[in-house]
C-alpha cells in the first residue's frame, strides 16, 4: 500500500523530468525537482497533488530562482509514511529532515492549499526561516464546529478503510469523472494536466496517502500560532476558487491584519495550472524584492 507510482512506467513522460531526483531523507525516499540558479524557492504542492502541477510555473520561476519542488509524503512519487505520520506537524518534519539533508536554504516559499499550511508550520518550528512565504488559494482554516468533526471523523473512516482507495482508483478510470472533480473546484485546466491526475488517482497507495492526509490534518494549532510567523505571509486568492473559499482570505486578514491579499480575477482552486504566467508574475513581483536584498 505504501508503494509509490512506479518511476520507469509512470514516469516516463513526466513534467519537468529533466529536473527530477531521488533523495533519501527522514527514513524516506523522495521525488525531488530542482531547477534554476539564484535565491532558492521552496515549491509545495497540495493535497491529491504532486509535481505535475507545477509543470509550466516551475520553469517559469527556475528563470530567476533556484527551485526546489518536492512530492509531499505518499504523493506521486515519494515514499508514504506510516499513515497517522501524515498529520500536518508529522509531514512538516519529514520535510524538515528533505530540506536539511539538500542543505538548501529557502529565502522564499510558495506553497498551494494545503502546501502553504505546511510552510507556515515549517516556519513556526524553525526548521526553514524565508523571507516571505506565498499561498496560492491557501487552505489555512479549519473547519468549524460539528461539520468539522464529521468531516475529520469521515475522513478517519475513509483511511481506515482498505476498499476506498480502491473505489477512487475505480472510478479514475473513467476520464469524464476526473475532469468533473477538477471543474468542481473551479478550474479548466488542460488534457495534459487531466490526464496526469488520472494516472496519479489510478495509484491506490496515492490515494491511501491523500485520505489519511485528510484524515490526520487539523489546522487548529496553526491558527492559534500563526502570530507568531516571522516571515512575510502573502495570499494569492483567485476569486473563482470552489474548494477553498476566498471569504476565508479576508476572514484570516481581519484576523492578522499583516498578511498581504493579492486577488485574482480569473482562475479556480488549480490557478497556477491555468494562468501560469499571470501566477509566476505575481510571485515575482511579491519575492524578487525580498531575493535582491537577500543576495546584495
Amino acid at each position: 500500500m505504501n508503494a509509490p507510482l512506479d518511476w520507469t512506467r509512470d514516469g516516463a513522460d513526466w513534467p519537468n523530468r529533466y529536473a527530477s531526483q531521488f533523495v533519501r531523507a527522514g527514513d524516506l525516499t523522495w521525488h525531488v525537482q530542482i531547477a534554476g540558479k539564484g535565491p532558492v524557492l521552496l515549491l509545495l504542492h497540495g493535497t491529491g497533488a504532486s509535481t505535475h502541477s507545477w509543470r509550466d510555473l516551475l520553469p517559469l520561476l527556475a528563470r530567476d530562482y533556484r527551485v526546489i519542488a518536492p512530492d509531499l509524503p505518499g504523493h506521486g512519487f515519494t515514499e508514504a509514511p506510516d499513515p497517522d505520520q501524515l498529520s500536518l506537524p508529522g509531514m512538516a518534519r519529514r520535510l524538515a529532515a528533505l530540506v536539511a539533508e539538500l542543505g538548501e536554504n529557502p529565502v522564499d516559499a510558495v506553497g498551494h492549499s494545503a502546501g502553504c499550511a505546511l510552510l507556515i508550520r515549517m516556519a513556526l518550528d524553525g526548521s526553514i526561516h524565508p523571507y516571505s512565504i506565498i499561498g496560492l488559494n491557501a487552505a489555512l482554516r479549519p473547519f468549524g464546529g460539528g461539520a468539522g468533526r464529521a468531516f475529520s471523523s469521515l475522513a478517519r473512516f475513509f483511511a481506515l478503510n482498505p476498499l476506498v482507495p480502491r473505489f477512487f482508483a475505480w472510478q479514475a478510470n473513467d476520464p469524464g469523472a476526473v475532469r468533473r472533480l477538477m471543474e468542481g473546484t473551479g478550474s479548466r485546466i488542460d488534457e495534459r494536466g487531466l490526464a496526469l491526475y488520472q494516472r496519479l488517482f489510478l495509484s491506490r497507495a496515492h490515494l491511501h496517502s491523500t485520505i489519511a492526509m485528510m484524515a490526520n490534518w487539523d489546522l487548529v494549532p496553526l491558527n492559534e500560532d500563526l502570530g507568531r510567523l516571522n516571515a512575510s505571509l502573502h495570499l494569492i486568492v483567485a476569486l473563482g476558487d470552489k474548494a477553498i473559499s476566498p471569504e476565508d482570505a479576508r476572514l484570516l486578514k481581519h484576523q492578522h491584519p499583516v498578511i498581504r491579499l493579492h486577488w485574482l480575477k480569473q482562475g479556480g482552486h488549480l490557478v497556477h495550472e491555468e494562468h501560469p504566467l499571470e501566477v509566476a508574475a505575481l510571485i515575482h513581483d511579491i519575492a524578487k524584492p525580498i531575493a535582491l536584498r537577500q543576495t546584495g
